[in-house]
């Protein structure tokens, strides 16, 4: 295996080996102010990714090719755009990448095909914002007069604050970034991001992302029309992680791109546009060793050689069937719990109810 290779895919913890990425090509540099250092950690990685990646000899990735592109992607900080069948691994490869080079907890961002560029960047919470206005205007006690109904106006508080208004640090309180929206925040090592099935959006956000992917910065218009007023520039709202973060001018620019996955079960084509700004990778549905391998980080050690019968019939049509691969684990699951060891035949029942499901088509 090349030498240059950052992530192996070995599926064990490496977290010293991102130090040695070498700088990003000029033209994918990006300039964010990060935080002090003891902010600038990224929290521990997850349950989400444990429960994905098993918590036994931890899945391997063996492909050359796959693991050459991956590692294409965070050389040149771009997207790694990932296609495929479902249940060939394609989110997995974004908790893989995270666990072994110690990049934390993995940003997740579900796309529907109700999903606009704004979910992924940035929530404001307007309506909650003016319920508590509200609110402070009624605990105020005075009625309001009828000049200052008619004009809109607030009536002054002892103190001389008015009521009804709040102060315009207290913004923050209602923006949370979103999961791009907090992998675009400057920390000195990239954040993982998985756009989970991107095919499935609206015809316009594959476009929408070509400018934020490529300027690796946004803005947030209610932070921008009050940066510099009362002399405040800085704003402290919340990330995807549930953190204090300071947003600065009203807009979040990178440091260090993130690492995105991109998954895509080709339901649709994308615009010549964003797939140049891409890596991309298909992959293939796990067979041989990598399924092997997968087996083993759920279930222990030669787990496939144990589950042999279970194992031959998912593999028994020689890879001419789609077959999503959590349907094998979920069939030596079962067959540990509803079937004896020493009665071959019941398991075998009991693995075709999952493994010959009537919906599954031969790959054309």
């Amino acid at each position: 295996m090349s030498d240059w290779l950052i992530f192996r895919g070995t599926g064990k913890p490496a977290r010293n080996r991102i130090a040695d990425l070498p700088e990003a090509p000029h033209w994918r540099r990006f300039d964010g102010t990060p935080p002090p250092e003891d902010e600038d950690r990224a929290p521990e990685i997850d349950h989400s990714s444990l429960r994905r990646l098993g918590d036994n000899p931890i899945l391997r990735i063996q492909e050359e090719r796959t693991l050459q592109l991956i590692n294409a992607a965070l050389y040149l900080r771009r997207p790694l755009l990932v296609t495929g069948a479902p249940g060939a691994g394609k989110s997995t490869l974004a908790h893989a990448v995270a666990h072994e080079l110690g990049l934390g907890r993995v940003l997740q961002w579900p796309v529907v095909s109700r999903t606009e560029l704004k979910d992924g960047l940035y929530a404001y919470d307007a309506i909650g914002r003016l319920q508590d206005t509200q609110l402070d205007a009624h605990r105020s006690g005075a009625p309001r007069s009828a000049a200052a109904r008619a004009g809109g106006g607030a009536r002054p508080r002892p103190g001389g604050r008015l009521a009804g208004t709040r102060r315009r640090s207290d913004i923050g309180r209602y923006i949370r970034l979103g999961p791009l929206g907090t992998a675009l925040l400057p920390t000195r090592q990239p954040r993982v991001l998985l756009i989970d099935e991107l095919d499935k959006s609206d015809i316009d956000l594959p476009g929408d992302l070509l400018n934020v992917m490529e300027e690796g910065e946004f803005a947030i218009p209610e932070l921008e029309r009050i940066a510099g007023r009362d002399g405040r520039d800085q704003v402290t709202v919340l990330s995807d992680d549930g953190r204090p973060v300071v947003v600065t001018g009203g807009r979040v620019r990178c440091r260090a791109f993130p690492f995105i996955v991109m998954t895509s079960n080709g339901e649709r084509e994308f615009p010549p546009a964003l797939l140049r700004r891409c890596i991309h990778l298909n992959l293939e549905p796990p067979r041989g060793r990598r399924l092997a391998a997968m087996v083993q980080a759920h279930f222990g050690e030669r787990a496939d050689e144990t589950h042999s019968d279970v194992f031959d019939l998912f593999t028994q049509d020689g890879g001419g069937i789609h077959r999503p691969t959590d349907q094998l684990l979920n069939a030596i699951f079962l067959t540990q719990h509803a079937a004896q060891q020493e009665d071959p035949a019941r398991r075998a029942e009991i693995a075709r109810l999952l493994i010959e499901a009537p919906d599954q088509e031969p790959r054309r």
